[in-house]
């Protein structure tokens, strides 16, 4: 990969998971399906009268966008909003790549491979280990919400290969466009319109940036990049640097949160990181070990 795009993947990655602290922000002002709402109501606006819809049917974008702007940003904000960390959100989220693989044998028929069974066994016992701490203090359901939301992120991969090859920046924008109208109205049911208006009254600069970060620089900005950079190298090569996301996460929640987290989630969060690297790398590794040579 060439320096620039090195560099590139590398501040996206950082991008990323930084999006928790401004998400972490953003709910301590405004009620989290309303942010979830401005968010893509920004994202999408004005964008999508600039970038040309994708070829994909209206059903895949509309399943794309409830999938992805509804459910799974929806129940993650949620969470944040309830005390879950937004570092260890960073982490618990890439339990998305699990269960894209349960959902791709489920549905697509895909074949598990053994580092794939070896690492989801690792990860999980990472995420029970969390759970249990959690439970002790009380703060189960941010973590249940969370690892909804990384459900709803694996479905939404499903939705993805189902579109085939795409122009992924198109179908993030024009997807967008499918969330505000539902999570309005959810939130004046759920929220209410009081909680509403006191939201826009006492927003400052920090909810506001929130809003701007979470729309332009994750949503456009990462999306874009990283739409540009699975154009140029493989999958293979691209994917696994979104296992920095959640370092950068936790970093950045350290500096700017001053969030800590407990020895037992630290353990099992190193838990969820192997069993994500034998997800990724396990195949790749085993095959470059060098083989005994056979007698002739």
């Amino acid at each position: 990969m060439a320096l620039r795009d090195l560099s590139l993947a590398l501040l996206v990655v950082i991008v990323w998971g930084v999006n928790f602290v401004a998400i972490r922000w953003g709910v301590d002002e405004v009620p989290p399906l309303l942010l979830t709402a401005l968010r893509y109501l920004a994202a999408a606006i004005p964008a999508v009268f600039f970038i040309r819809k994708p070829q994909a049917g209206w059903g895949i974008i509309v399943a794309y966008g409830f999938a992805v702007g509804v459910l799974q940003f929806g129940f993650l904000f949620t969470a944040i909003k309830l005390g879950m960390p937004a570092g260890l959100a960073s982490l618990v989220m890439q339990m998305q790549a699990f269960f894209t693989f349960g959902l791709a044998v489920w549905l697509l028929g895909e074949r598990p491979g053994l580092f794939q069974i070896m690492g989801g066994l690792v990860a999980i016992a990472g995420i029970g280990a969390i759970g249990l701490e959690r439970l002790e203090g009380a703060a189960l359901l941010p973590l249940i919400l969370t690892l909804v939301a990384a459900f709803c992120w694996g479905a939404s991969n499903i939705i993805t290969k189902k579109a085939a090859r795409i122009d992924m920046l198109g179908f993030v924008v024009w997807s967008s466009l499918v969330v505000p109208v539902p999570m309005l109205i959810l939130s004046l049911l759920v929220e209410g319109p009081g909680a509403i208006l006191a939201a826009f009254s006492g927003l400052t600069w920090r909810g506001g940036g929130s809003i701007l970060f979470t729309a332009y620089l994750s949503t456009l900005f990462g999306y874009g990049i990283w739409a540009k950079l699975l154009g140029r190298y493989p999958a293979n090569t691209v994917a696994p640097f979104t296992l920095l996301v959640p370092i950068a996460g936790l970093g950045s929640a350290a500096l700017l949160l001053g969030e800590t987290i407990s020895a037992v989630e630290i353990s099992g969060s190193l838990l969820v990181f192997a069993g994500l690297m034998f997800n990724v790398f396990g195949d790749r590794l085993w095959r470059a070990l060098p083989r005994p040579a056979q007698k002739a």
